[in-house]
């Protein structure tokens, strides 16, 4: 490889990039063919999109069902590569009674660095007796965010202790409505920055939005009766065990953070699915649901299970919940776009109440697999074909290999190859 043929790649156009990949990793025509055939997402659209673009990377596009979320039924789209998890959130939908929200105004956090002043904790006061100066006008600056209902909400501030001395952090809050918030939120933080200094004698360094949303979390709420709990293990079980069962799991996570990590990345599993199907910033949004997991507490599960008076199973999310109906990747990304449709929302906050929805939903599905068959049962069912296809079955050899390990309960790249085997030889 030259590294000299990569100086100002990206002045080139995708093709020429494209070309170059090829002839510098000594690219199979077959492999040529991934980089160059252009799927649903045009490349003209993915160069605007990031830096440096040779291809797009497709990730499968599936359907969770059975979603009845504030009395409105709901299909929601999932992207992601993990087997198992689509059908898990699905049925744990199903199993349940409805699932009911509350999801707070979407109001996001800019954070405003000040440093080397001569006094903050004097620096501070000043600033925030001209709060309400300050926020009236701010309303200047998006007169359209404005128009729709959002704009600055409210300004607060504390002085940081550091080794490099003390610190000034303003939080800018500001109701963004429909959007994810961060231009708007950036955009005020700058122009504000000037009368900032001056009432604080100090430097303004970081304006930056944060991704610990704590004025922008929506909860969940849902019911897992007795009766279908009992239905979707076929009675291995009583309904009434699988309650006591899904209670330990959750009693584990609570009590370790080992647990607890994997425990919520059960949740983000179709919370990631759901925002990055809808063009949002999973990435974001995952940062904010650690993080909030850990706010002001040690380390916790954004779930939490109990029973109710008829000894039924209640489950219970509550977690920051940032997304976006408008703005970003959701108008340039035309998948982002059909996912948005086949949703039919119409706000951030809705969007937001199918979140936490998914959230709970698939998080009571993994506990459930957990606590009774095992993990490993159901995820390796739906692995099976994939298996299949890597051991290298084709067409109907793929449904037969598949079957012939779940029935054998030894679904393994090993097995699969020897059934391969097996069948090519009758």
């Amino acid at each position: 490889m030259s590294k000299a043929v990569f100086d100002g790649f990206y002045k080139k156009s995708v093709k020429e990039r494209q070309e170059i990949i090829a002839k510098e990793f000594n690219l199979t025509p077959q492999e040529k063919d991934l980089l160059t055939k252009e799927g649903p997402l045009p490349f003209e659209v993915a160069n605007r999109m990031i830096e440096n673009v040779i291809g797009t990377f497709p990730l499968p596009l599936g359907l969770a069902t059975n979603f009845l979320i504030d009395g409105k039924e709901y299909i929601v789209p999932f992207v992601l590569e993990e087997p198992s998890v689509v059908a898990a959130a699905s049925n744990a939908a199903k199993l349940s009674s409805g699932f009911t929200t509350k999801v707070d105004e979407p109001i996001m956090i800019g954070q405003i660095q000040i440093v080397n002043c001569k006094n903050a904790k004097e620096g501070l006061e000043k600033i925030l007796t001209k709060k309400e100066e300050l926020i009236e006008g701010l309303k200047n600056i998006d007169p359209i965010l404005v128009k729709f209902g959002g704009g600055p909400r409210d300004l607060t501030g504390e002085v940081l202790k550091t080794p490099r001395g003390d610190m000034i952090v303003i939080h800018l809050l500001v109701d963004v409505r429909d959007a994810m918030g961060s231009n708007a939120i950036n955009t005020m933080a700058e122009k504000i920055t000037p009368e900032l200094e001056k009432l604080s004698g100090g430097e303004v360094r970081l304006r930056i939005v944060s991704n610990l949303a704590i004025h922008r979390k929506a909860k969940a709420t849902t019911t897992w009766t007795k009766e279908k709990l009992e239905e979707s293990v076929k009675g291995e079980y009583k309904g009434s065990e699988v309650v006591e069962r899904i209670l330990d799991a959750f009693e584990f996570a609570a009590a370790t953070q080992f647990r607890a990590t994997t425990h919520n990345k059960g949740i983000m599993n179709g919370v990631d699915a759901l925002t990055i199907a809808t063009g949002n910033d999973f990435r974001g949004v995952e940062a904010g649901a650690h993080s909030y997991a850990a706010y002001k507490r040690t380390y916790a599960p954004l779930t939490k299970y109990y029973k109710n008076k008829n000894g039924d199973l209640v489950g219970e999310i509550e977690m920051p919940m940032v997304l976006a109906t408008i703005g970003g990747t959701m108008k340039s990304n035309p998948l982002a776009q059909l996912s948005l449709k086949i949703l039919g929302v119409k706000t951030s906050k809705e969007l937001a109440s199918i979140g936490a929805a998914v959230g709970l939903a698939q998080n009571m599905a993994a506990l459930r697999a957990l606590a009774t068959e095992g993990i490993q049962l159901g995820h390796m069912k739906l692995h099976s074909k994939s298996l299949a296809v890597q051991s290298g079955a084709k067409g109907e050899e793929i449904d037969i290999v598949a079957q012939k390990m779940v029935e054998a309960k030894e679904v393994t790249q090993i097995n699969a190859e020897k059934i391969l085997q097996q069948i090519r030889k009758k």
